[in-house]
């Protein structure tokens, strides 16, 4: 019979793993305290950072039909439950990452899909939602002013030539 601590600490996993954008995994083997709380102050606003066991993890991730990330759950285990922007969170891992060789990222899950950590790196090179929002704006404003020019092209060449017109004729007279 499992005991109602380890019960309760899957439950509260599940649902983590339930809400979250993406899930992270990390390896934080050999990292101090506070680098931990200083990884969490960069996680703050788009993750959560959790150290869990292995064997509850697992079990909280099939729980929330979590798939993929059986293998990834060996040796010194901490989840970064994504709730922001999955770039941003990426990027601040990475940042981390470089900075703190020790922290090493096992891979994570995003969409119904299992993530390997070079897939996890992709991530984090992606500008945020503002950004690549930002971009698409100008780029449809641009092919409107474009769109614009074209239509008013014939009326301004067709005023030129009357205006050509009228100058040859006072010329002429």
């Amino acid at each position: 019979m499992a005991r109602p601590d380890k019960a309760a600490a899957v439950a509260e996993l599940a649902d983590q793993f339930r809400s979250s954008n993406a899930v992270v995994l990390t390896e934080y083997r050999g990292l101090t305290v506070e680098q931990l709380k200083e990884l969490r102050r960069s996680l703050a606003g788009h993750a959560t950072y959790v150290v869990a066991k292995n064997t509850l993890a697992a079990i909280a991730a099939k729980d929330a039909e979590v798939e993929g990330l059986e293998e990834s759950f060996v040796g010194p285990t901490a989840i970064a439950f994504v709730s922001g922007e999955v770039p941003d969170a990426a990027k601040a891992l990475r940042d981390f990452a470089k900075a703190n060789p020790m922290l090493v990222i096992k891979g994570g899950y995003l969409d119904g899909k299992a993530l390997s950590a070079e897939e996890v790196t992709k991530l984090a090179d992606l500008e945020s939602r503002d950004v690549l929002l930002g971009k698409a704006a100008g780029a449809f404003k641009a092919a409107l002013f474009q769109a614009a020019y074209v239509f008013n092209a014939p009326l301004t060449k067709t005023a030129r030539t009357v205006d050509a017109l009228r100058e040859k004729q006072a010329a002429d007279a």
